[in-house]
């Protein structure tokens, strides 16, 4: 069993003990007549929230293909606990209901089923599945953050060691032909000359290179020329740029809208579940899309670099 199935298992059963700790608590549907026998009620109740766990479990990661991944992001945990909540909430409610007509109707008239009973268990389940959700929307998140923090930490150091690499490269001081990156056939200090379609074209140095924007039906290419940010329009589109700038491992696609140059990033920067490429000298931010990171994430550990 791997880290994040006890993690989901350890939730639910948390999740569940806090309901019956609740129920015990506020004794509703009866349960203060039951004396001793309330006891053995609550843990069948146990049983059947960490039931209705399970197979809202199984519906969310097999019928609606929602398996529980931190990879996708904060919001998408968010997302897939509120799922979770508006199925599993109806379904413990039934199975309540259902439970309170077959084994605690004895005692209690009001445990028979029907409507009424069925909508006073779910608006008392729906209070706790509430207040539940709320607690674990606060825990995932910070725990979220804290991983985003650590990864991003980790690939900014990442990022250094590739550029110094890379300037000891171009200076000639690296000796260990695995240690750095092979451009043999695309030296990071070659010219290069990006066209369009029409007449215009832009000549400069890959390392110069600082980022491609899209611009409705142009490109917008942003680079240093006489150490200065230069930037120019061609009439061209973003797959057109991949295409010509596909033998270099450096250039990425960050964003729909953005190609950048690892080279030239300054810091990867995370916030509130987004990520942004801080660029050098021009000082703009990039965006980094969910689609595009692990992208961005190959290429900064050396996945594209071999």
């Amino acid at each position: 069993m791997n880290k994040g199935h006890k993690e989901t298992i350890s939730t639910r059963f948390i999740s569940t003990a806090f309901m019956v700790l609740a129920i015990a608590i506020f004794k509703p549907f009866g349960l203060e007549m039951w004396q001793w026998q309330a006891s053995v009620h609550l843990l069948a109740l146990f049983a059947l929230g960490l039931f209705s766990c399970f197979l809202t479990e199984v519906i969310l990661r097999y019928m609606i293909r929602m398996p529980r991944s931190y990879d996708r992001g904060i919001s998408y945990i968010i997302s897939r606990n509120l799922r979770f909540q508006c199925i599993n909430t109806p379904l413990v409610s039934l199975l309540i209901c259902l439970y309170r007509h077959f084994a605690m109707s004895e005692l209690v008239e009001g445990n028979r089923l029907s409507l009424g009973n069925y909508l006073e268990t779910l608006v008392i389940i729906a209070f706790l599945s509430f207040a539940i959700g709320l607690y674990w929307r606060f825990k995932f998140r910070s725990k979220y953050l804290a991983m985003e923090l650590e990864e991003t930490r980790q690939l900014n150091e990442e990022l250094k060691k590739m550029q110094e690499e890379r300037v000891e490269e171009s200076k000639g001081q690296v000796h260990d032909s695995d240690a750095i990156v092979n451009h043999a056939t695309c030296p990071p200090d070659s010219s290069l000359t990006l066209t369009g379609t029409t007449n215009e074209s832009v000549t400069l140095q890959i390392s110069h290179l600082l980022y491609i924007e899209a611009v409705g039906n142009y490109v917008k290419v942003c680079h240093l020329r006489n150490e200065q940010v230069r930037t120019d329009m061609l009439r061209a589109t973003m797959k057109q740029m991949e295409e010509t700038l596909h033998d270099y491992p450096m250039i990425v696609r960050c964003h729909r809208a953005f190609m950048v140059n690892l080279g030239q990033v300054e810091q990867i920067i995370s916030h509130s579940g987004s990520t942004q490429l801080l660029i050098k000298y021009c000082h703009e931010s990039l965006p980094v899309s969910r689609s595009n990171m692990s992208q961005v994430k190959a290429a900064i550990k050396g996945t594209d670099r071999i």
